[in-house]
């Protein structure tokens, strides 16, 4: 399984990025969101930017990332972790509501 990691750029060299995230530094590939400004946020997956995102989603991100670190660490109240999931109910994306029948 590959999760994305939401890092923020510091600086970029061609079409690599210094960023900091969770864990540290690291050098990410730009080439499939083209060159950022320091202080954009992307979306990693293996060294690799994959999506610009603004800072709120990665504060989201960021979230769900420590609930699903405080699960695997044996805690069970995880609604801190999904402020933005809880008094609402679930929505599909738009892409698969469709028309209804």
């Amino acid at each position: 399984m590959c999760v994305g990691i939401p890092m923020q750029v510091l600086s970029c060299e061609g079409i690599t990025a210094l960023c900091a995230g969770r864990g540290g530094e690291r050098r990410l590939d730009l080439s499939l969101v083209g060159v950022q400004a320091s202080g954009t946020w992307l979306l990693a997956f293996l060294d690799a930017a994959r999506e610009v995102i603004d800072a709120e989603s990665a504060a989201r991100i960021n979230a769900a990332l420590d609930g699903l670190e405080a699960a695997m660490n044996g805690e069970t109240d995880l609604t801190r972790f999904f402020a933005d999931l809880i008094d609402r109910p679930p929505e599909l994306p738009e892409f698969l509501r469709g028309e209804p029948r």
